[in-house]
């Protein structure tokens, strides 16, 4: 298996991030009357918590997103285009328990900001893994052979 490194990677996560806002611009500006919310907007303020139910319906669909496509067809659209697959260490697409596993550490993975932890991990490491890969027993591997 051809491991994925941290640029791949991140290109991926950009792709997966312009699908969520191809849909998630349209929705803000139909149900609030703006493209991109202020912090005012989203009724957090005055405080550390996510209360809009807007936003918390986005932060729900984004999780969705992740551990869905990445359980049942073993890549996200991002991943995909990206030439990119998660799978078991011996193979074969995670399954729901991996992916949550792997998608719930991915709040470890960004700290302190950015993803920097998850990008040192997956720098050094053999197999490219990020604390939720490796609790989760998946790999992100490279999906197609390069030129």
């Amino acid at each position: 298996m051809a491991y994925a490194g941290v640029a791949i990677r991140y290109l991926a996560i950009l792709l997966d991030l312009m699908v969520l806002s191809a849909v998630f611009f349209p929705v803000t500006r139909i149900a609030k009357g703006t493209w991109i919310m202020s912090a005012s907007d989203h009724r957090w303020a005055h405080g550390w918590f996510v209360t809009d139910p807007l936003c918390l319906a986005f932060l729900a669909a984004i999780f969705l997103y992740f551990v869905l496509f990445e359980a049942f067809a073993g890549a996200t659209p991002g991943k995909m285009a990206a030439g990119l697959r998660v799978v078991r260490p011996v193979g074969g697409r995670p399954g729901l328990p991996r992916s949550l596993v792997r998608n719930v550490l991915r709040v470890v993975d960004g700290l302190p900001a950015l993803g920097i932890l998850g990008a040192v991990l997956i720098a050094t490491s053999g197999d490219r893994t990020r604390i939720g890969d490796r609790l989760a027993q998946t790999r992100v591997v490279q999906s197609r052979a390069k030129a």
